[in-house]
């Protein structure tokens, strides 16, 4: 059976501690967060910058710094950097500068949508493919954000322009509001449309999470799970961290034989070039 990739999103743009103080916010925690999701079992750690007073921010010398501090930490989990838009804040051309520190993953969100109530979260065709060859030029391996079908014609175009490789490293993101909900008909039809021998996870916002992790482990795909996505492990009880939501996901895929990826072996599945030189 396929290992199973873990990946942990650990703080994200939009997450608060309003919402939770379990929150990692500062490049310490951040760092912290990664270190011990990776511990419980994650090979990829996916991460949102910071800055010193916790608001999202698209600055690459803090993503540099945060990088640092993750190695520092002998951290050995796959580095998966956010092209987000720091919740709004970042103009199109600003998301990018994160790319130069040739990270061996970076997401790359495949189409526009209303984001929730208030914002449109802007990713023109012209945006994705100065950032999908920019990728290939730096050697980084796109992570294909979904959020709804039309995302993933968005991401086949790219492949067919040959500005990403195929099959790809998709992540079905479902349950945001604009975008597809959160339910095994829709996973059914957007997994009938990627192509062949493609690498998929799925991630479900708040009470979706779990449902969706056991969805993937029971499908054989891939897992995310962390604190940006849900802030509860329980009904009206908060996650205490990272890692006690990795180590859910550990435990259920023990219980039903599904052996857990170390970086390594996500990196040999992946085909990736391997922990870049250190960030000076």
């Amino acid at each position: 059976m396929q290992p199973l990739v873990i990946t942990a999103a650990v703080t994200g743009s939009l997450t608060s501690t309003e919402q939770t103080p379990h929150l990692p916010v500062t490049l310490d925690e951040i760092a912290d967060a990664a270190v011990t999701s990776w511990q419980a079992g994650a090979a990829i750690i996916h991460l949102h910058a910071r800055d010193d007073s916790g608001v999202p921010t698209q600055d690459p010398e803090i993503y540099r710094r945060l990088v640092a501090r993750i190695r520092d930490k002998g951290c050995e989990a796959i580095l998966n950097i956010s092209t987000g838009s720091a919740g709004g804040r970042a103009q199109l051309d600003e998301r990018l500068g994160c790319l130069e520190l040739a990270p061996e993953v970076a997401t790359l969100d495949c189409g526009s949508m209303n984001f929730g109530d208030e914002r449109v979260f802007e990713n023109p065709m012209t945006f994705l493919r100065r950032a999908a060859a920019r990728m290939r030029e730096l050697g980084v391996l796109p992570e294909l954000e979904v959020f709804d079908t039309g995302m993933i014609e968005n991401a086949r175009r790219l492949i067919d322009e040959g500005l990403i490789a195929p099959p790809g490293m998709w992540q079905l993101c479902l349950g945001v509001r604009g975008g597809a909900p959160a339910d095994h008909a829709t996973v059914a039809h957007m997994l009938g449309r990627l192509p062949a021998g493609a690498h998929w996870s799925l991630l479900g916002i708040g009470r979706h999470q779990l449902e969706l992790n056991l969805a993937s482990l029971a499908w054989g795909g891939h897992v995310r799970t962390g604190l940006e996505d849900n802030v509860y492990y329980l009904p009206r009880q908060l996650a205490t961290s990272n890692a006690q939501l990795v180590n859910r996901v550990t435990r259920i895929a023990a219980e039903i034989g599904r052996p857990i990826a170390t970086p390594d072996q996500a990196r040999e599945l992946l085909g990736l070039r391997g922990v870049a030189a250190p960030v000076s």
